[in-house]
């Protein structure tokens, strides 16, 4: 048996190992003639070591699985306990045929719905507004009044599966009418559980989709987080998500960053509304992307939880541990898949979700490889549902907890992200808080500048996108898409009509009525939307009404 050596000095030898061993061999021959850097453009080290990581000590910054910084997990067995939730982000034409998808994905073993809207739902516009032609179910479904959402969830029972809703500024209403749709199942709302996005501060900084302007719209949000704490309490009332400012182009450190700084921005906004941190803190969930950097997204997302559970525990003084829990959906990222070679983004995805089980995501979805030319045929998000089916099930990703926990490469990235993001934090609160920092156009700029340089590095080749710029083939391989066809609008039209003849709109007056003067008012509005939405008042008559009171967003840039 060989006698191990001790008291060396790991930065020593690694000097002696540079000079001895590695310096000859470079001599003869070279390293490859590239920058090793990460996706983001982070500088990468030739080799990691005990050298990175002078001052880590394990409990305080890594500490175990579902204890305090929760570095390593949030759960104390994670997924020994309980694999992530599958969750296939689904959406199109009429709220009939997303329907019948849902049923076939939970057919085919996704563990959770994911709504996917159309354009004008977003934006608070029913299918019969002139701004909807179109655009009606081209890219998700059609919401216009409770009907739609009945139609939606019919013959799903509520009380056995979580559901996902991607909407921002209308989130208060769509929630309200997924609560009527329970209670006409017979299902009382503190029986419901899923995620509503609702997170409209990176609307104003990546995706766009506003309504409202900022301070109205943190008022929606702090009366859905009072409504939710009694009346649905197993909800997640804000998706706080970094996904869309990676969509945009930022850097994974300022997706990190800006994400956490929205936060700040949501529990500040919450506590001075007058509710009690741990009263909703524990009921705020988090949005990640997964690009293509593996080691760089596994270190984002550990360090994500650092930060939060530090922010929540010094920053607003609570030792309550539910409220200090990250808890993370991710989605693959839609912005690196390519039309060019589309199967090659089946490869793209199985790399970015493993990141995102490497790093202890609660929920997933995957990607289609069609995505990037149209909605998924049912075959391709098959294949994206297979690919976490896969990982969870024969790659032996799951059967330890933070598997690269401990690697001097991982903990030298995971706390280098931290350090960064902190610093972009401190220069938001420099300004005034995430608000303020939006209006200066400060995250806005800071994510514009780091798209423009990443896609120099594309048009230069300094950076590798196969298929694109490097292993260009003169014929793709054809595959099939998706197709909505336009008589989907004019069926859309004729549904909302049948509702709005069949209504008693004496009832929807009152309620839209009632709805303005708690708006005009300190009232809380959720109960008043939810009177609205049992009458049949449309999506588009609320908004208007709240617009009336609120006012509409410009975005100073476009002055």
């Amino acid at each position: 048996m060989t006698q191990k050596k001790k008291g060396t000095d790991p930065s020593k030898e690694k000097k002696r190992w540079e000079e001895k061993t590695l310096t000859p061999i470079l001599k003869k021959s070279s390293e490859q003639n590239r920058s090793f850097t990460t996706v983001s453009d982070a500088k990468i080290d030739r080799l990691y070591g005990p050298w990175d990581l002078e001052d880590f000590d394990y409990m305080t910054d890594l500490g175990f699985p579902g204890e305090y910084p929760f570095t390593r997990g949030v759960y104390p067995s994670m997924y020994r306990g309980r694999l992530w939730t599958m969750r296939q982000f689904a959406g199109f034409s009429t709220a009939s045929d997303t329907n019948k998808r849902y049923k076939y994905l939970l057919s085919q073993g996704t563990t959770g719905l994911s709504v996917a809207f159309h354009m004008p739902t977003i934006m608070g516009v029913c299918s019969d507004d002139p701004r909807s032609s179109g655009e009606v179910g081209k890219c998700g479904v059609a919401i216009d009044t409770l009907r739609d959402m009945e139609d939606l969830f019919d013959g799903i029972p509520l009380e056995k599966v979580t559901t996902s809703m991607t909407t921002n500024a209308p989130a208060a209403i769509l929630l309200a009418m997924y609560v009527a749709v329970a209670e006409k199942q017979g299902v009382s709302s503190d029986k419901i559980g899923g995620t509503i996005q609702n997170d409209i501060l990176k609307e104003y900084i990546a995706q766009k989709s506003w309504i409202f302007p900022p301070r109205p719209s943190l008022r929606i949000i702090t009366d859905l987080l009072a409504f939710a704490k009694d009346k649905v309490p197993r909800w997640n009332t804000i998706s706080i998500s970094g996904y869309h400012i990676r969509e945009a182009g930022s850097t994974a450190v300022q997706e990190l960053a800006f994400t956490l700084a929205d936060g700040i921005g949501y529990v500040q906004a919450g506590i001075d509304a007058g509710i009690s941190v741990d009263d909703f803190a524990p009921r705020l969930s988090f949005f990640f992307n997964a690009h293509n950097d593996f080691f760089e997204e596994v270190a984002k997302y550990r360090a994500a939880r650092r930060m939060w559970a530090k922010i929540i525990k010094e920053r607003f003084k609570t030792d309550n541990p539910r409220s200090q829990l990250l808890r993370f959906h991710t989605q693959t990222a839609g912005c690196s898949l390519t039309a060019q070679q589309p199967l090659n983004n089946i490869i793209r995805t199985t790399i970015q979700a493993m990141a995102a089980v490497m790093g202890g995501t609660q929920s997933l979805h995957t990607n289609s490889l069609d995505e990037t030319l149209a909605l998924p045929t049912e075959n391709s998000v098959t294949v994206a549902l297979r690919t976490q089916q896969i990982i969870a099930e024969e790659s032996g990703i799951a059967n330890t907890i933070d598997p690269l926990g401990g690697s001097y490469f991982v903990e030298a990235l995971t706390n280098r992200m931290e350090k960064e993001a902190f610093d972009y934090i401190n220069k938001i609160d420099d300004m005034g808080g995430i608000i303020a920092a939006i209006e200066r156009g400060f995250p806005q700029l800071e994510i514009s500048d780091a798209a423009y340089h990443y896609q120099k590095q594309l048009d230069s080749g300094e950076k590798t996108l196969v298929g694109v710029n490097k292993y260009v083939m003169d014929e793709d391989l054809p595959i099939e898409t998706l197709v909505i066809d336009d008589e989907v609008e004019q069926e859309q039209k004729k549904r909302l009509g049948k509702v709005l003849g069949e209504r008693n709109a004496e009832e929807v007056a009152n309620t839209l009525g009632a709805l303005k003067h708690a708006a005009e008012n300190s009232e809380n509005l959720m109960p008043r939307i939810l009177n609205a939405v049992k009458a049949y008042a449309t999506l588009q008559e609320m908004v208007d009404t709240l617009k009336g009171v609120f006012g509409e967003y410009r975005d100073p840039g476009y002055l």
